[in-house]
């Protein structure tokens, strides 16, 4: 609620493209880029130099064509050798396709040293295509690998008056290290010295660095950017938040589509099928140039990168934002989503009390209702006295300090301000300090329905309440409102709160379902009934106290999850931060990325098709269907690396503050409504 409405009423108006394993390599082993790099350029010099043999003459054609087979022959090993090992497996790949297509174009043309040329020219145009498609899906996983790059590797352990530089995995539970300024954090732990700013974007998403003090928790992997701290470790290695979304982002890359493990089972009965068909087309014709051509454009690079390279860019574009995709299928699951079922408390709430209401009696004005008040508590470090001081500081409120402040636990405070005594907290708590006047009575009980309530005293007189809530998340009302845009059919939030709470938080941010007064087994039993009636749901909680709720859903989402194992693990998937505004994105991204790959899909059946219809009459030599299938990949891959760039509109969001503390003993508890 804005300070203004607080203040000027009394009223409520509220492509890893290595398929070597599965049978789908296309000629193509990314783990030796630097070799197939070399092996081009020795290829190339040799068959280059054939033509000038031949351009300029002054020689035998026999050392032109030595000239051409050498170069045929380096440029074509990469080649042979992947067929020689899917054979040797006793697989028949499309490693095959190719090594056949190469061979028979060193037979093909009208000289034999025109034949190897064909070939050479065939074999570089087939490794070219892997160097570019391996250059360009690496931008597209270019958020995944840096996971990998920014493990920590070493810290700085203090030991006595002294510090010690050790590696991260000599790092211990218990031990204290110092991180300084553009230092690494090399494990998760507790600041128990100084304060800073830290970078935790490639943990949370966050763009904007975090400030942390003593006793705030810092995440492995995440970095410095000012002050000196002293951390004390409290999960190490692969345990820390970092190496678990690490792990499960890599593991998550290595996982397939449905539709993709249907691929893979009729993969094998692909190239028996093209070779039938070049046979066909060698019986019909008796012309070999064709059926290298028909051999070399049916090589299915650009179907095969239909979906992983759509994927791994999807991927990469929800790391970039802290969404922890454990499962590629899961963004398949995403897309069909059709609604959606929020816990309150932590996620649609902050978990943080804020003043939502002033309630002044008599002549006095809001604004004087929380001068008083804040001035009285500003000593006080409870989280009902740091809402008030926080709301008077946003209002522009110089607040002096009280005299006489003392605070009893559980109960209230009571402090002098310009000369008068001020009691707040529970109704029983001012009965008890001399306040014989029936305040309660005086309060609209509608108008304070859903808020806890503090009751301020003056000079033994009520003279007003203040209505406190958990503050809704500032991005709610936008998130649900662009979900039910999206095509979401149907938004609900479930609470163990109260109805009048519930209903005032929905209130708030458009929320038209509303199911309060909830146990864990009737949240379930609610996504349950919302299944069986043909809903694909999704469930968001913050993935420790919902965790039955968030395994009922089709797909779970933990909110807030960085540091909390358990929100990690339970959750299909986990939102390192608390943006509820990264929902819509991940519907649109997932539906984006289906479209991707249906679009992929399509483009690869049809460029095969046409491409060895135009090989089998003539109208593409073995030169061209290579190229062709070259750019038919990048096509593909180019296509799939427009999802990187989803979601750049999300970068500034700023994260919000801790939450503050629930501690009872340290001052008054507020009074229910």
């Amino acid at each position: 609620m804005q300070v203004s409405s607080l203040l000027s009423r009394k009223e409520i108006h509220e492509h890893h493209h290595d398929h070597e394993d599965d049978g789908g390599n296309c000629g193509h082993d990314h783990d030796h880029t630097q070799f197939t790099l070399i092996t081009m350029i020795a290829g190339v010099v040799f068959i280059a130099n054939s033509f000038l043999m031949e351009w300029f003459g002054g020689t035998d054609d026999r050392i032109a064509g030595v000239s051409a087979f050498i170069g045929a022959i380096i440029l074509g090993y990469p080649i042979l050798k992947l067929a020689v090992k899917s054979i040797l497996r006793g697989m028949l790949t499309i490693n095959e396709l190719v090594a056949i297509a190469f061979l028979a174009a060193i037979a093909s043309g009208e000289s034999q040293i025109g034949g190897y040329q064909t070939a050479g020219i065939v074999a570089f145009f087939m490794l070219l295509g892997e160097l570019i498609e391996t250059r360009t899906a690496a931008g597209a996983r270019a958020s995944i690998a840096s996971l990998v790059k920014m493990t920590p590797t070493k810290a700085r352990r203090i030991v006595g008056a002294g510090e010690q530089e050790v590696t991260a995995s000599e790092l211990n539970v218990g031990d204290v290290i110092r991180i300084r300024p553009g230092d690494n954090v090399a494990a998760d732990g507790i600041i128990i010295k100084g304060q800073g700013s830290i970078n935790q974007a490639n943990i949370t998403g966050e763009s904007l660095p975090v400030d942390k003090a003593t006793g705030e928790e810092v995440f492995a992997g995440t970095t410095n950017l000012t002050g000196v701290l002293e951390v004390e470790v409290t999960r190490v290695g692969e345990d820390t938040t970092f190496g678990r979304v690490r792990d499960l982002i890599l593991a998550a890359e290595q996982t397939k589509l449905p539709i993709m493990r249907i691929i893979d089972q009729y993969m094998g009965y692909y190239t028996p099928l093209v070779l039938v068909i070049a046979g066909i087309v060698w019986f019909f014709t008796n012309d070999i140039e064709r059926v290298v051509s028909v051999l070399v454009i049916s090589c299915p690079c650009a179907f095969i990168l239909a979906s992983p390279t759509a994927m791994v860019a999807a991927l990469a574009s929800a790391a970039r934002l802290g969404i922890l995709i454990k499962n590629v299928g899961d963004i398949e699951i995403a897309a069909r989503i059709n609604a959606f079922v929020f816990d309150k408390t932590g996620t649609l709430t902050t978990g943080e009390l804020a003043v939502s209401r002033l309630a002044p009696q008599g002549d006095l004005k809001p604004a004087e209702l929380l001068k008083i008040a804040a001035t009285a508590e500003k000593f006080s470090n409870h989280p009902t006295a740091k809402a008030l001081v926080n709301l008077a500081e946003e209002a522009g409120v110089t607040l002096a300090d009280p005299a006489d402040f003392k605070e009893t636990a559980g109960r209230g405070i009571q402090a002098s301000v310009d000369g008068k005594s001020i009691v707040i907290g529970r109704a029983e708590w001012l009965r008890d300090n001399g306040v014989t006047d029936d305040f309660e009575s005086k309060v609209d009980l509608k108008e304070a329905e859903g808020y806890s309530l503090l009751f301020v005293a003056r000079g033994g007189e009520c003279i007003g309440w203040v209505g406190l809530q958990d503050a809704t998340r500032s991005e709610a009302k936008e998130a649900l409102a662009d979900l039910l845009e999206s095509g979401v059919r149907r938004v609900a939030m479930v609470s163990g709160d109260r109805q009048p709470v519930a209903a005032r938080v929905a209130a708030e941010i458009g929320c038209s379902e509303v199911v309060a007064e909830c146990l864990p087994q009737d949240k379930v039993n609610f996504v349950n009934d919302l299944k069986k009636k043909g809903y694909r749901v999704a469930v968001i909680g913050d993935g420790v106290n919902d965790a039955p709720m968030l395994a009922a859903g089709d797909m779970g989402v933990a909110m807030g999850a960085a540091g909390s194992e358990v929100a990690i693990q339970s959750a299909t998937i986990a939102l390192m931060n608390s943006d509820l505004r990264r929902l819509p994105f991940l519907m649109r991204l997932s539906r984006q990325t289906r479209k991707v790959i249906n679009q992929n899909f399509m483009f690869g059946i049809l460029f095969i098709i046409g491409g060895m219809i135009g090989a089998s009459y003539g109208v593409i030599n073995p030169i061209v269907a290579a190229m062709l299938h070259n750019a038919g990949s990048l096509i593909v891959v180019f296509n799939s690396a427009r999802l990187v760039r989803q979601g750049e509109e999300l970068g500034s969001f700023e994260p919000e503050s801790a939450p503050a503390g629930t501690d009872d003993t340290a001052g008054m508890a507020p009074q229910p409504a």
